[in-house]
């Protein structure tokens, strides 16, 4: 029995434009319609969590969980510029009382990726005053978080910098990243600081940042290191690096990608692959957990997204037992995790790739939405009762 700290957090995680459905406002929704998109389909109706968020809080719990990931959505809450949603906020605010209804404890992200379509086209992260923009965002939502203790302000901004740099929506976590856009990160760097300036305002709540960790791995050839270091470091080792002194940093973690000395490796034909084409590998997250807390400092660490793209449910039982085996061996020599936050509670819209990933504990009928809970929300659901593997 690997058993977990006292109070640790087990839960699921969605992201509002993957789930929701009809976040027509946002600049994901524009992009989903444009002429030549590359998305392979746009998200339309999504899982309609908007309306079903109730019955999959119930799902979550019910099977023996005790948090819920989710974001709100910039593009509802202020879909002009200037102009604020209060049926929006509303909305949100009876998302978090209905988490703590069921016994959930609330981590609310405030951006995960999608912003109003107005803020893309009057200059995105580039224009001078963007941090600006997102601090009165921050600002807006504030009183609805009342109580919540963990949150996130922006989901994997190293992500975020390397789609502002390349075109290639499709290609988020694996071979072949396109190049930051390092101004960019610069700017998201200053919109995290001044929202945890913002969050800090509200009694008992922490903020951090959540970073998609990559498990580069050098192939150990002659110039493999230096490679992994000059590659890694803008993409990854430094937003870790800037969590230092924050509350807590979220860990995201599925896969690894091997650097030989001229960068990044395509993964190996002879190994398992998911959905995603991503190489099947639980021990991403021990790995992306230990190099949090080494490059922060010791910040503490929320694991707020692990998970794989499978259409069978028992490697998904089996890469989740792995990755949190190597969980449990990162928190047996010291490093405080507080929680574990599956990706993801539903079948959602994986952005340029479509429905056709599903990363869900919960399936549901595109038709008629009807719920369909997995034999993994189950396996998890009794790990988090007992609070041990």
């Amino acid at each position: 029995m690997l058993s977990f700290p006292e109070g640790f957090l087990w839960g699921a995680a969605t992201a509002a434009h993957q789930v929701e459905g009809n976040n027509t406002t946002s600049n994901w929704w524009a992009m989903e319609h444009a002429p030549g998109s590359p998305m392979v389909e746009p998200s339309g109706d999504a899982a309609d969590h908007f309306h079903r968020y109730p019955e999959d809080m119930r799902l979550l719990a019910d099977a023996g969980l005790n948090s819920y990931r989710f974001s709100v959505e910039w593009a509802r809450i202020e879909p002009e510029r200037g102009f604020v949603s209060r049926a929006m906020l509303d909305h949100y605010r009876r998302m978090i009382d209905t988490a703590r209804e069921n016994g959930l404890d609330p981590t609310v992200t405030l951006m995960h990726f999608t912003v109003p379509q107005w803020f893309q086209k009057d200059g995105f992260w580039r224009a001078d005053d963007a941090v600006d923009l997102f601090a009165r965002y921050v600002e807006t939502v504030l009183p609805i978080l009342d109580g919540v203790r963990y949150v996130c302000t922006i989901n994997e901004p190293n992500i975020a910098a390397m789609l502002a740099g390349g075109e290639d929506a499709a290609n988020l976590v694996a071979f072949g990243l396109p190049n930051p856009d390092l101004a960019v990160a610069d700017t998201l760097l200053d919109a995290h600081h001044r929202a945890s300036e913002i969050v800090h305002s509200v009694s008992g709540a922490q903020a951090g940042w959540t970073i998609a960790t990559q498990a580069f791995h050098s192939t150990g050839e002659p110039g493999a290191d230096e490679m992994l270091a000059e590659y890694g470091d803008p993409r990854d080792h430094w937003y870790l690096e800037q969590s230092a002194g924050d509350d807590f940093v979220g860990v995201q973690a599925y896969t690894r990608t091997f650097i030989g000395p001229e960068g990044p490796r395509p993964v190996s034909p002879d190994v398992e692959t998911t959905l995603t084409g991503w190489e099947f590998y639980p021990e991403a997250l021990e790995l992306g957990v230990r190099s949090a807390w080494e490059r922060s400092g010791g910040v503490p660490i929320l694991v707020t997204e692990n998970g794989i793209a499978t259409a069978d449910d028992t490697r998904r039982i089996a890469y989740t037992q792995g990755a949190l085996e190597g969980l449990h061996r990162a928190i047996s020599d010291g490093i405080e995790v507080r929680a574990y936050q599956h990706w993801s509670a539903l079948d959602n819209y994986e952005w340029a790739s479509g429905f056709a990933p599903t990363f869900g504990l919960i399936g549901f009928d595109h038709e008629t939405f009807a719920r369909a809970p997995k034999p993994s929300l189950a396996w998890l659901g009794e790990v988090a009762r007992r609070n041990a593997l």
